[in-house]
């Protein structure tokens, strides 16, 4: 498949990115794409360039060469981070930032997509449409029996799903997900396995992760970089079998 017709058939599509801090190479000529539709599993020791690559698609960080495209026809290089999460890609970070002080399903109603324009702020209001998408979002979330409740009140595996409905909210085309099982216990890395898996009937998925038996839940296709490229790409089962992969990662 040529380069063409694989940026436009790829939602997310890198090609030769680097980033250098102070000479070190944080990405080293990374490429890969995510096809529209898709789950991704990202997989690395510490330092291999799983959040660089995240910053660079998000437009935190610019790279000093390659291509980034977004949907066949965005070059993500060129567009600030305000741009390129309007385009429809979001980000949850590790660790999850949710509104304490406010109901869990306040939490969704605050992330919801719609004008905020002073205008549109002012005239603003709680449409039944909005209501259905806020009781949906909480229900994919798995927090719907306790949306009056406080934020700030819930258990951690909770608030990382609060936050990956705020995300939802949002109306991404791709979610960018990091970590999203750390801290997590046995019940809740399964059950976060069940809330992704039905997230991506719907939207493509790359997730970020260390726990490797949740990988394999995910049953999905998984990329593992190392020193800032992609040292194998694959099944779980492929990815773990491979020499150098168990080397510098698995191994250890």
């Amino acid at each position: 498949m040529d380069k063409e017709t694989l940026t436009t058939n790829s939602l997310l599509y890198l090609d030769g990115v680097t980033v250098s801090f102070d000479g070190f190479r944080a990405l080293n000529s990374l490429s890969f794409a995510v096809a529209p539709g898709e789950m991704r599993a990202i997989i690395g020791p510490n330092g291999a360039g799983k959040t660089t690559m995240m910053d660079v698609v998000t437009g935190k960080t610019r790279p000093d060469e390659g291509d980034v495209m977004f949907d066949g026809a965005h070059d993500l290089t060129r567009l600030d981070e305000t741009q390129i999460a309007m385009l429809g890609i979001g980000r949850k970070f590790q660790k999850p930032t949710v509104f304490d002080m406010h109901s869990v399903e306040d939490n969704i109603r605050l992330a919801l997509k719609h004008d905020r324009s002073p205008r549109g702020t002012l005239l603003w209001r709680d449409s039944s449409e909005e209501q259905d998408r806020v009781a949906a979002i909480l229900d994919t979330i798995r927090l719907n029996k306790i949306r009056d409740r406080v934020a700030g009140s819930l258990a951690h595996g909770q608030k990382q799903w609060l936050e990956i409905g705020m995300l939802l909210a949002q109306e991404p085309k791709l979610l960018l997900v990091d970590e999203p099982v750390a801290g997590m216990t046995d019940a809740e890395t399964r059950e976060t396995a069940e809330l992704l898996k039905e997230i991506n009937q719907h939207k493509t998925v790359v997730v970020v992760e260390h726990d490797m038996s949740f990988v394999r839940e995910l049953g999905v296709k998984v990329t593992c970089l190392h020193e800032g490229s992609v040292l194998a790409e694959g099944t779980i089962d492929q990815v773990s079998e491979n020499e150098r992969v168990v080397e510098v990662y698995l191994g250890r």
